[in-house]
């Protein structure tokens, strides 16, 4: 399984909801707390991100912004 990288924030509805999915699924990750670790934000604005949840895999083949259960499922498969 490739490793999961799940950035965050906190207040934000979409990222608890997509951390329970993932739970939910037995998938293991990564979270990143971008309101604690600011040293992500640059980086996910020059990839043209622009809000969290950013959902990411090791080889970068996936890339999910948003609470998208269509997609997530993929990463269960």
């Amino acid at each position: 399984m490739n490793a999961i990288t799940l950035y965050t924030k906190d207040n934000c509805p979409q990222c608890k909801m997509t951390k329970k999915f993932l739970a939910d699924k037995n998938l293991s990750f990564e979270e990143i707390n971008i309101d604690v670790e600011t040293q992500y934000i640059d980086s996910l604005k020059e990839k043209g991100f622009r809000s969290v949840p950013v959902i990411t895999t090791a080889d970068e083949k996936v890339t999910i912004v948003g609470f998208r259960p269509d997609q997530l499922r993929t990463l269960a498969v």
